[in-house]
């Protein structure tokens, strides 16, 4: 159940995650058209972008994160025995949930620092561009709290305890093993 709303809330990044890079692109090639065609440009465009880009970028971590696809190395931890292996990807777990608290409380730092600040063109808060740690931060805590419980429950396979896969093992359409 937990899991059906994370990969939920996972697909709909995704489609997030589309709708701004077609955004960006149809701005940055505007741009590029527009100043090469017309000797003008759009003033909001270079902006707009960049901030698409750190927000796709954290959303993306999260949808990475709950596929299981970011970069690793198991030369270490595939030969270990099952209980190394959980001992290794409980700590890495850990680590991680705390990594997520120290995103969120620094993002939280710099949206009070900056919620008077406004953005050269657009003239929006400063704020919203940091809320994307905050917003990476509370979306990719429970996943890793769900893969948390069910170590210790007991409910993940031996093929699981490895973070990692080969791009050539994952199944077309499923992102988990």
């Amino acid at each position: 159940m937990v899991q059906k709303f994370i990969d939920r809330y996972c697909r709909a990044l995704g489609w997030l995650m589309v709708g701004s890079l077609v955004l960006m692109v149809l701005m940055v090639f505007g741009n590029v058209v527009m100043r090469y065609g017309f000797n003008s440009g759009i003033t909001l465009s270079e902006e707009l972008s960049r901030w698409l880009f750190v927000w796709m970028t954290f959303m993306g971590a999260v949808v990475a994160l709950n596929e299981r696809a970011h970069l690793g190395t198991d030369s270490l931890i595939s030969r270990l025995p099952v209980l190394g292996k959980k001992l290794c990807l409980a700590i890495s777990l850990v680590l991680m949930l705390f990594v997520c608290w120290l995103v969120f409380q620094g993002a939280w730092e710099q949206v009070k620092i900056n919620w008077e600040s406004t953005s050269a063109v657009m003239q929006t808060s400063m704020a919203y561009f940091y809320a994307s740690g905050m917003t990476f931060a509370i979306l990719a805590a429970p996943v890793l709290l769900l893969n948390l419980w069910r170590l210790v429950s007991g409910q993940m396979t031996e093929s699981e305890l490895i973070g990692i896969r080969e791009s050539e093992e994952m199944p077309i359409g499923d992102p988990r093993p």
